[in-house]
């Protein structure tokens, strides 16, 4: 069992971060589940909130994560810790929900599906992931607020929708779309890889950094100067996902080229 020395450890590490709140509940869902040798159940995480729960569970002896946002490739997921010996099979108490809607008349992109699900209430750690269709769009959620979900929700801007529960085997595999970009570079500062990913001058990359519109794995750039490494993976709002899949060295110049995926 992980002592009060450990968990202090963990704590501390992630001490004044983004992924405090997170850390403080899944340290306390994994100390519940030692104590009843049985499993917890914990809320909707995005890649950040799940490699947390990694690190939680590898210093937690006798503890299984498993993870679940309902579909292969989910970004969202739930996580769940279970005791090694326990030999029930607990659900992931997910739902699935269609929305659909007339879409000659307004489109409607995935901000306006969140934003209007979360006016009727639901916390962002209550969701899964919104995948987007023609005139349409599916939610992962969780299963005791799908019914609410599906009598409340019934507009998105200007458009009536309607909705109804679709099994979670009806959701397609995630085929991601992306664009390999080969480059070179002064240096691997997380300013210097958005600007060749995202095809910006250094100065508009460092502008987003300060604006605080970039991460890095899902946390806050703290400063223009930091550096990534090969499977680092950028996000810059309104962008797109950028995946630094290899660093190939330098070049004569002295320049470092570089392998980036710019996800769309």
């Amino acid at each position: 069992m992980a002592g009060a020395e450990q968990k202090e450890k963990i704590l501390r590490y992630y001490r004044n971060t983004e992924g405090e709140e997170v850390a403080v509940r899944l340290v306390d869902m994994a100390e519940q589940v030692q104590r009843s040798q049985k499993f917890r159940l914990g809320e909707f995480m995005d890649p950040y909130g799940q490699e947390i729960a990694e690190t939680i569970a590898a210093n937690y002896p006798g503890l299984r994560l498993d993870m679940d946002g309902g579909y292969q490739g989910a970004e969202r997921q739930r996580a769940m810790f279970v005791d090694q010996d326990f030999g029930g099979a607990p659900s992931f108490e997910l739902a699935y929900i269609r929305i659909e809607w007339n879409g000659q008349f307004e489109h409607i992109g995935h901000r306006d599906v969140l934003g209007a699900i979360m006016s009727l209430g639901f916390e962002r750690n209550r969701l899964g992931d919104i995948i987007m269709g023609n005139a349409r769009a599916g939610v992962v959620t969780d299963k005791k607020l799908a019914d609410y979900l599906l009598t409340n929700l019934t507009q998105i801007g200007h458009s009536g929708v309607k909705c109804q529960l679709a099994d979670l085997s009806t959701i397609p595999p995630k085929e991601e779309k992306y664009k390999e970009l080969r480059a070179t570079v002064a240096s691997l500062r997380v300013d210097s890889i958005a600007a060749a990913g995202y095809g910006v001058s250094r100065s508009r990359a460092a502008a987003d950094i300060a604006a605080d519109k970039l991460k890095l794995n899902w946390q806050p750039v703290k400063n223009s100067s930091q550096n990534v490494k090969e499977g680092d993976t950028l996000s810059l709002r309104g962008r797109g996902r950028l995946e630094v899949a290899e660093v190939r060295g330098q070049t004569k110049k002295g320049r470092i080229g570089v392998l980036l995926k710019r996800y769309y």
